[in-house]
């Protein structure tokens, strides 16, 4: 059996079919970094999960579901680079 893919398939490797490998680096790299800080910070295993949940999930949510299939690190480097460089991107029309 043969498979012909189209010269302008983009085929992408992703972590169990799902996550791109540099989207799951950036969650991992965000989760040991609200761990980590939430240790020295709460003594209270509920606080802890409270505050670990409230910082993550939403970061995981964008992972899973995405802006249209774009790679979350784009996304994050498009939001700095416009919150450095903010321009107007509406025109008028005659």
């Amino acid at each position: 059996m043969k498979f012909i893919f189209p010269q302008n398939y983009d085929l992408k490797n992703k972590l169990f079919g799902i996550i791109d490998y540099s989207t799951a680096f950036v969650n991992l790299l965000w989760y040991a970094i609200v761990f980590i800080s939430l240790q020295f910070l709460f003594q209270d295993l509920t606080f802890k999960l409270f505050f670990f949940v409230t910082l993550c999930f939403p970061l995981f949510l964008f992972s899973f579901a995405g802006f249209n299939g774009e790679n979350i690190v784009y996304v994050i480097s498009y939001l700095i680079r416009f919150l450095l460089k903010p321009k107007l991107y509406l025109y008028k029309k005659m």
